[in-house]
């Protein structure tokens, strides 16, 4: 089956097999952000990706269903995810760093559908990130400063 679809802004073409995951045919595309595969959980979005703006697991995502999207990974997103990474560590958000790549692509997607989201936003929008060190506290308080810095970097 031949699919086309735009990774990180490049357009591609692929020969895959109906039933790809989409997390594996990421791998080949040279996407190694994903190495843990904690996604068998199904609920730590280590393998969040952005398809068409809105996050999806790659884990249970068929690849077959890409076709004509846009797909964004966390390689695509390294500066926008240094960034907020910075606001991360600086409130002990990365403890042991197993959920932030699915707090980081979460958090980009929240924007791009909520300009200002309120704390309760924040919290529903990312119910799905589970955090085995900290529970959202710490996340929530560096979306919140980071919300703060991006809103006054555009007032500026």
């Amino acid at each position: 089956m031949n699919i086309n679809f735009w990774l990180n802004g490049v357009n591609r073409h692929a020969e895959i097999s109906p039933d790809t995951l989409l997390i594996d045919f990421l791998r080949k595309q040279g996407c190694f952000q994903r190495e843990k595969e904690a996604a068998k959980l199904r609920t730590v979005v280590f393998c969040t990706v952005l398809m068409d703006g809105r996050p999806v697991l790659s884990c249970s995502t068929l690849a077959a269903r890409i076709e004509g999207k846009k797909i964004v990974t966390l390689e695509g997103m390294q500066r926008e995810a240094q960034e907020f990474g910075s606001f991360l560590a600086n409130e002990g958000a990365e403890q042991c760093g197993f959920c932030n790549p699915g707090f980081i692509m979460n958090v980009f997607a929240m924007l791009n559908e909520i300009k200002d989201p309120t704390e309760e936003q924040i919290k529903e929008y990312l119910a799905g990130n589970l955090c085995r060190c900290s529970g959202f506290v710490s996340q929530t308080r560096s979306i919140l400063k980071f919300l703060k810095y991006k809103k006054a970097q555009e007032e500026a």
